[in-house]
């Protein structure tokens, strides 16, 4: 879809939201890609997780969320969080007039390359519940077996910063155990949480298995929409990056550090 909005709107940043600092794996791939744009980045810690929320509160805290980033005057916004996008992103793209990008499962890819023709989707309840998830599985998946796995305590995990105590490790390998037995070759990463803790599920799973992380796609597509609505940062100037936290602003500080090696401030939403 193509926007019209006028090309001095291009200098504007671009926002980018998650329930806490999983987002953090989508801005980083996104900064890599397109260096030169200035971004906003919302965690909404303060209602983390989104999972087991219902479609109607998942609506209304986004739509709180999108409104900020709206105040800050951003051009896109990308709902780096897949049971928001699940929830969300068709409200948003009709509610409001600039692109919105959302998350989707990696389920094409895995199916399409699949060997044992059985992969997995570790994800939230909310992801799973998605219209946008059943309709890529029932379009890409028809003829492979698609195992799914609740990532049961795996956001907490991350936003607790508790990624490499030893109970972490036990619980993921009792997490993808039963995958193993089913001989999974692909195991898609439907939770933007999920990436920081790619180093353990390679140590827990087979060699053979290949974990795909969906961000560099949708930054992909982020790319592709910035360029048809001829959106794409004209300035040379060095880019500005924000963050803002609705909770605990020591973790987002924390795990933007461990990406950037930069003291950024984290500001209070």
């Amino acid at each position: 879809m193509v926007f019209f909005i006028p090309s001095k709107m291009g200098n504007r940043p671009i926002g980018i939201f998650d329930s806490g600092v999983g987002g953090l794996t989508v801005w980083r791939e996104f900064v890599k890609a397109l260096p030169k744009e200035d971004v906003i980045y919302y965690a909404d810690s303060v209602n983390c997780p989104y999972g087991p929320k219902s479609q109607q509160e998942i609506i209304k805290i986004v739509d709180e969320v999108v409104q900020f980033l709206l105040a800050k005057n951003v051009k896109m916004i990308i709902v780096a969080c897949n049971t928001a996008t699940a929830a969300a992103i068709d409200y948003l793209r009709f509610t409001y007039p600039i692109p919105f990008i959302g998350m989707e499962p990696a389920v094409k890819p895995a199916a399409l390359n699949s060997k044992t023709k059985s992969i997995a989707v570790l994800a939230t309840e909310g992801t799973f519940n998605g219209k946008l998830y059943l309709e890529t599985k029932n379009k890409f998946a028809s003829d492979v077996e698609v195992h799914i796995k609740v990532g049961d305590k795996l956001v907490d995990i991350v936003e607790n910063n508790k990624i490499y105590n030893p109970e972490t490790a036990l619980h993921i390998e009792e997490l993808m155990a039963p995958l193993i037995k089913r001989n999974i070759d692909h195991l898609v990463l439907g939770c933007t949480h999920y990436p920081f803790l790619l180093e353990i599920l390679q140590q827990v799973l087979p060699p053979e298995v290949k974990i795909i992380d969906p961000a560099p796609a949708v930054i992909k597509q982020a790319a592709k929409v910035l360029t048809e609505n001829k959106l794409l940062r004209t300035e040379n100037e060095k880019p500005e990056y924000e963050f803002y936290s609705s909770g605990n602003s020591e973790i987002l500080k924390s795990f933007v550090f461990k990406i950037t090696k930069i003291n950024y401030k984290i500001q209070t939403a």
